[in-house]
């Protein structure tokens, strides 16, 4: 992204930049949805769906505070940060955000719960280009929700 940026500006270009972040992205991974996915985007079936089905099946949490004990309480939502299996399944949920933004016409750089939209425009298209941004921000907002992901205004 910074290369894109600093030829932009040598061609006398303004390179419009939005910074976007998610909140607690890998606590908000929908199982089902996740599954769907897989499913859908990658083709995943037969044993290997059985085994990503068996991943998050019968997960629960206890939540202490002092003396008192809640739970177990059923999971049906996130993917461990800390594990091998969770940041790739974090980036297989999140794989098709990237076709969401280039219909935009927009450049992005993503890195998990960040992303970065840019493009580069001469002075006097930046309405436009601010127009673009603006459209591709209320889109990914939408694709989300729709993934229970919450985009940090």
């Amino acid at each position: 992204m910074y290369n894109d940026v600093v030829r932009a500006v040598d061609k006398g270009q303004v390179p419009p930049l939005v910074l976007l972040d998610l909140s607690s992205v890998f606590d908000t991974v929908d199982h089902d949805c996740l599954l769907s996915v897989l499913q859908r985007r990658f083709s995943v079936d037969g044993d290997a769906m059985t085994w990503f089905r068996s991943y998050p099946a019968d997960r629960t949490r206890t939540f202490v505070a002092g003396k008192d004990h809640y739970g177990p309480l059923p999971v049906n939502c996130s993917v461990p940060q800390g594990s091998v299996l969770g940041p790739i399944k974090f980036i297989a949920y999140t794989a098709d955000v990237s076709e969401v933004i280039a219909q935009h016409g927009v450049s992005y750089h993503l890195f998990a719960d960040d992303e970065q939209l840019y493009t580069a425009v001469s002075r006097d298209e930046i309405q436009v280009a601010r127009q673009r941004l603006t459209s591709c921000i209320s889109v990914l907002r939408d694709w989300c929700a729709s993934r229970r992901l919450q985009l940090n205004a």
